[in-house]
């Protein structure tokens, strides 16, 4: 199904032919920075409709946000917008939660926090305050651990063991060997306010028990952006990111699954040269890039 025509290219650039497998956050974002850059771009997708993980089920008239449904780094999502020369606000709006969460345990009794520290000083208070102190320290090692894991490390590449060696003494003395509730257990007593802090690595998919402890960043990435809903869930995010993508000439095939990535010999040296789809049709390209699943691709 093709949902996207042809549009315009920006002058100055050596225009691509360029094929995204997938239309998750990574391939929709991706799609929105090459052709802002003067691209040609196709986006395959497999599913009937656009967002990968971020995918909305509907069922007896109702909406469900399949994968992520707040938003950290909201300004990330402003970039993409303003490359092509757009506002994101024009397009989906956001609204800050406050406060970030609302925890229950199994007895019901609640925990909120935000990024009003008296606020989360004074939940603690309620459920024991010998926690306050390890609190505080526990929020002050998380700015260590967002400095390397995120602002130094979160768009590099690591494509060698040497990438991941360079980078292994900070790792260790940041204690990225022990999992999200082990590290959180080091500063708090209460073990519902542990579960309250460590919870983070959910948010990706993954277990806090055996999580590396450099997701325990989040908490201090949320304190630093906030925490942000998008008006109309998820899937209106995803909606706006496919409209702008057809403003810049994007074209989107949906239910057309890709089972091989074809490889090409040039100047003595294996290429991608395209795609094969599921009814064996080919589409030639000058690059590929997959927001499929790493062990799928």
């Amino acid at each position: 199904m093709h949902l996207c025509g042809l549009g315009h290219a920006y002058s100055g650039t050596v225009k691509k032919k360029i094929i995204i497998i997938g239309s998750g956050f990574g391939g929709l974002a991706t799609a929105a920075r090459l052709l802002a850059a003067g691209h040609e771009v196709e986006i395959f997708e497999k599913r009937d409709k656009l967002g990968g993980r971020a995918y909305v089920y509907e069922q007896d008239g109702f909406k469900f946000d399949g994968g992520p449904t707040i938003i950290t780094a909201p300004f990330m999502f402003d970039e993409i917008w303003a490359r092509a020369g757009k506002r994101r606000e024009d397009y989906i709006g956001f609204v800050n939660c406050d406060p970030f969460y609302r925890i229950f345990n199994a007895q019901k009794q609640s925990f909120d926090y935000s990024d009003d520290e008296l606020l989360t000083l004074s939940e603690i208070e309620k459920r024991n305050p010998a926690d306050k102190r390890g609190y505080l320290n526990f929020l002050h090692s998380t700015k260590a651990i967002f400095n390397k894991g995120f602002i130094e490390l979160a768009d590099q590449p690591f494509l060698s063991i040497w990438d991941m060696l360079k980078v292994a003494p900070d790792l260790l003395r940041l204690q990225s060997y022990k999992n999200v509730y082990s590290y959180v257990s080091q500063y708090i007593q209460d073990d519902f306010l542990r579960q309250c802090f460590s919870f983070h690595p959910l948010l990706v998919g993954g277990n806090p028990f055996d999580t590396t402890s450099i997701y325990a960043m989040i908490h201090y990435l949320e304190r630093q952006w906030g925490v942000w809903y998008a008006l109309g869930g998820t899937g209106a995010l995803v909606e706006a990111l496919g409209k702008l993508i057809c403003e810049l000439g994007g074209k989107i095939q949906l239910n057309a699954e890709v089972t091989e990535i074809l490889v090409k010999e040039y100047q003595g040296k294996n290429r991608v040269g395209g795609i094969r789809l599921a009814d064996d049709n080919l589409k030639q390209a000058d690059e590929i890039v997959s927001n499929a699943d790493i062990a799928f691709t």
